[in-house]
């Protein structure tokens, strides 16, 4: 009918040759394409491959990106271990003078430290703290943005993992003049019992029952700047809720009084971070300094304040009052496996 008889040809010569498995497998195509001939090339075309390649490659580095800044992940637990002691960092000043000024802790078993015994205690001038940069009013929008940076694993271990525990800062020289040395800065860490407890700083004279000269009423003035407040080792570089933080007042009978919830916490980049304790006798309780450049053991707290003026036959002061929580947080920065980056690209 088409002629290929007449002149010698074989209509099967036209289709795909039977080469055998190997040449079945070259030309085999689970999307075949459209011949060269019926297709025409556009500018459209052209547009919408670009946006697809400009979309995949965003995707892409936001998919790379992800998995190098790793998550963090949450987990509370119940505190193992039996613990016994609980170091207090203290840097406060006021404006009164230094032995007109009673520090003292009591905790829940009944023990009372004589705080002021074992904290420093150096005269100081109050314009030298008060205006200075950083200090905030409790509970200032600045300060609690501060705050949330130091709650972050990269963050906490970049700034003291690994790294020799600091001390306080030295005070300042006073000057000369009629205001000089007029107020106090009291500072220092002390160890006391890890249980519920309360430190104050009252006037010399008031608030336990002790030997000797009252002061005049009229000296009073707790108003005062809390340049660190934490529990555990001391990592001044760490912004906890009261630090840096001021409180004034124009009475002279005024209570300023802080309640404290401290957790014991973890931050780690380690899959399985040591704990602080150890409940087996025979094992050998890890520091509470310790720390690598994968993890810090350390205290967060949550501070509420409620303060007020008060009459002549309560005590004036400042005092915080802490409780220990059962719990221990453990902060964990994670990255997921290298092949769990490799099909989330793929798949874009």
């Amino acid at each position: 009918m088409n002629g290929f008889a007449d002149r010698g040809l074989d209509e099967g010569a036209f289709g795909e040759k039977n080469g055998g498995f190997r040449e079945n497998i070259r030309t085999f195509d689970a999307f075949p394409k459209t011949k060269p001939t019926y297709t025409r090339r556009t500018s459209t075309g052209g547009y919408t491959t670009l946006l697809l390649i400009t979309i995949s490659l965003f995707l892409s580095v936001s998919e790379f990106l992800r998995w190098y800044r790793g998550h963090e992940s949450h987990l509370f637990s119940v505190e193992k271990g039996v613990s016994h002691q609980l170091q207090i960092n203290l840097d406060i000043v006021v404006p009164m003078l230094c032995h007109d000024l009673h520090v003292n802790v009591q905790d829940a078993s009944g023990d009372r430290i004589l705080a002021g015994d074992l904290l420093t205690k150096d005269p100081t001038n109050w314009g030298q703290w008060v205006d200075a940069s950083g200090t905030h009013r409790l509970a200032d929008e600045r300060h609690v943005k501060e705050e949330e940076e130091d709650t972050h694993v990269g963050h906490v271990l970049g700034e003291v993992g690994g790294r020799k525990r600091k001390k306080f800062k030295r005070t300042p020289g006073i000057g000369w003049g009629s205001g000089a040395g007029r107020s106090c800065r009291i500072f220092g860490s002390l160890e006391g019992n890890k249980v519920q407890g309360d430190f104050h700083i009252t006037a010399r004279g008031h608030g336990y029952m002790e030997m000797g000269d009252h002061l005049d009423h009229d000296a009073f003035n707790f108003s005062h700047i809390i340049n660190e407040l934490s529990f555990g080792p001391l990592y001044p570089s760490l912004l906890n809720p009261l630090d840096r933080t001021y409180a004034t007042t124009d009475s002279h009978f005024y209570k300023f009084q802080y309640y404290l919830s401290v957790v014991p916490t973890i931050y780690t980049r380690s899959p399985s971070p040591p704990p602080p304790t150890t409940h087996k006798p025979h094992d050998t309780p890890l520091p509470p300094d310790y720390s690598t450049s994968n993890t810090i053991i350390t205290n967060q707290y949550a501070a509420t304040s409620q303060s007020h003026a008060v009459n002549e036959r309560t005590i004036p002061g400042i005092f915080f009052k802490f409780d220990i929580e059962p719990i221990l947080l453990t902060v964990r920065e994670e990255r997921m496996s290298f092949l769990w980056l490799i099909v989330r690209v793929v798949n874009v």
